[in-house]
């Protein structure tokens, strides 16, 4: 039995863990296209769904919701289908997806040494015009997400991926509006 001498290993700290590393490149586009496309594939093949986003999000939503007012969640016929009853809405697959991508894009942040806090603007606003116009398309693409019965990973991924006009008429709509609002928003980035 061979006993070991010298220094024992100390324990990383957090610290030590978390300190900045240097920045990576991105990975190729094409990479990712093809990389992505490989994720929803096995996603249909393991799960028979696809990617998206909206729906987890609206069944985290709809958890607290019930915890705030259960007779409201009962009386909706369209909350009924996330917590109606004794159904929870946290019991879903589409939750998992929404913490397994927080996680991994934490972590891919963290490998590629662009975890950080900041707040990326034009040279014409503040920080926090930035964040109310990002908070304002956050709250209409949610909407609109939730009114097309998708949002875009969810639509324009796992619809466009089946061949669904409807989805395929979403992205071209997405596509179409982003390039018809950017004009009269331009000033927000340079």
């Amino acid at each position: 039995m061979a006993v070991e001498t010298g220094t024992p290993r100390k324990p990383r700290a957090w610290r030590e863990i978390f300190a900045p590393r240097p920045t990576q490149p991105y990975i190729h586009p094409y990479l990712a296209g093809a990389l992505l496309g490989v994720v929803l594939f096995t996603a249909f093949f393991l799960t028979g769904n696809g990617l998206g986003a909206s729906g987890g999000l609206n069944n985290i939503i709809g958890f607290f919701e019930d915890l705030i007012a259960p007779g409201h969640m009962d009386r909706v016929p369209y909350l009924v289908k996330i917590a109606g009853g004794d159904k929870n809405p946290l019991d879903s697959w589409l939750v998992f997806m929404v913490f397994g991508t927080l996680l991994g894009g934490f972590v891919s942040g963290w490998l590629g040494g662009r975890l950080k806090i900041e707040t990326i603007h034009g040279p014409r606003i503040t920080p926090r015009t930035r964040w109310v116009m990002a908070f304002l398309g956050g709250a209409i693409m949610g909407y609109g997400a939730r009114f097309a019965r998708g949002c875009t990973s969810g639509q324009a991924l796992s619809g466009g991926a089946v061949l669904s006009v409807g989805s395929w008429a979403f992205m071209f709509a997405v596509f179409g509006g982003a390039y018809a609002l950017a004009y009269f928003l331009r000033k927000f980035w340079n």
